[in-house]
């Protein structure tokens, strides 16, 4: 069959080749979760909305995507990793191809639900570069594809601020649908194959995630940072086109999308970290970086936040701050858990997106009540949140 392909042995070894199809790959499809952002702005007049309520189609997206990552990622547990790849990709293009065509907002609502809940892939290619690396090449390999997926999520914003700029938000969602046929093509050619390690059925498997979320307090906690860690993340991402576009910047959504450069600059955190994560002190990583989400709002809410200057090092603080904890947090779930690298990364991962979704939610609130300030206490707020359960909860171990 064309899907079918001999498994790898788990640990056998990733070629540059295959590392680098999952890392450019990895950015290509979550790319397609951010594509609205910058564009909320366009949408809402085309739709002649309020802003809030555009808001609704970045928030549905994120919840499709945590619904893809709870009920469609342990299936690569249960079967052969390269077919449940394959079988769900051709869905990504179709969902793009029906928001191109959306004539009002609730269909493009349902339209970004369809590509958050397709465009799950690169959360299968992280488990599988856990599972086919070498020992000694494990958390690199981890980091390299995580770079490449942030690299994607920040570097659509500038795409899709451009085209919106100069052509309309529809492109945008067609040329998406257009990369992801040809970058299929090319998986089918490509990617290799890895094992179930499940053997159960699918009911068992999905008790079987209660189980690791109720038996390890490590993953939990990994979860509730990661979390708030998006929602900081995604409250910023989310407004600030709008804040954009209000005194006394009047940019448009070019300038918005321009900031993604800025993220592109620190998304190589995770190739960074990742070759010296397995020699450094966790805990004190990830107490730092929660202090630096904190510090980059502090300084985003204060007396400079009308000025590009705070703005530029506010979005640079905040990226690092991210990328660094979500790399720590899956370094030490992966570890714990080898043999079930999808389910942990599931419970984490839609815990993850859970957090963006109602960061995202809550700061479009913040936003249309008490402006860029609220938006401001928002992310504070989640940073405080992040710190404080580290801190009352985290064992040494």
């Amino acid at each position: 069959m064309l899907f079918d392909r001999q498994p790898a042995p788990p640990g056998s070894g990733l070629s540059k080749q295959t590392l680098w199809l999952m890392t450019v790959g990895a950015g290509l499809v979550v790319a397609n979760n951010y594509y609205n952002q910058p564009l909320l702005g366009l949408i809402a007049r085309d739709f002649d909305v309020l802003e809030s309520e555009v808001g609704i189609v970045s928030m549905l997206t994120q919840i499709g995507y945590a619904f893809g990552l709870f009920f469609i990622v342990p299936l690569a547990d249960m079967f052969y990793r390269r077919r449940v790849i394959l079988t769900i990709f051709p869905f990504i293009p179709l969902s793009l191809l029906l928001a191109t065509f959306s004539c009002s907002l609730p269909w493009l609502a349902a339209a970004s639900f369809l590509i958050g809940l397709s465009c799950v892939i690169p959360q299968l290619f992280v488990p599988m570069a856990a599972t086919l690396a070498t020992p000694d090449k494990k958390s690199h390999s981890i980091g390299l594809v995580m770079s490449g997926l942030l690299i994607g999520v920040l570097a659509s914003r500038i795409i899709s601020g451009i085209i919106g700029e100069y052509l309309d938000w529809r492109h945008m969602f067609f040329f998406g649908a257009v990369v992801m046929v040809v970058y299929w093509i090319i998986l089918i050619r490509q990617l290799p194959e890895v094992a179930p390690a499940f053997h159960d059925g699918y009911a068992a498997l999905m008790r079987s995630l209660r189980q690791y979320l109720r038996s390890d307090p490590e993953l939990r906690l990994a979860s509730w940072r990661g979390a708030c860690s998006f929602a900081t993340f995604s409250a910023f991402w989310t407004t600030l086109v709008f804040h954009l576009e209000g005194p006394p910047f009047h940019a448009g959504s070019g300038i918005a999308g321009a900031f993604g450069i800025l993220g592109v600059t620190g998304a190589v955190v995770p190739a960074i970290l990742g070759k010296r994560i397995d020699q450094l002190n966790k805990n004190r990583v990830i107490v730092t970086m929660c202090a630096i989400s904190l510090l980059s709002w502090l300084l985003l809410g204060g007396p400079g936040a009308n000025s590009y200057l705070a703005l530029i090092i506010g979005v640079l603080l905040i990226d690092m701050a991210l990328q660094a904890i979500h790399l720590t947090n899956q370094a030490i779930i992966f570890a714990r858990h080898p043999e079930a690298t999808n389910r942990v990364n599931t419970i984490y991962m839609t815990s993850y997106f859970i957090g963006g979704s109602l960061g995202t939610f809550v700061a479009a609130l913040a936003w249309q009540y008490l402006g860029w300030t609220g938006v401001s206490v928002v992310g504070i707020g989640c940073s405080i949140l992040m710190l404080a359960g580290h801190l009352l909860f985290h064992r040494k171990t």
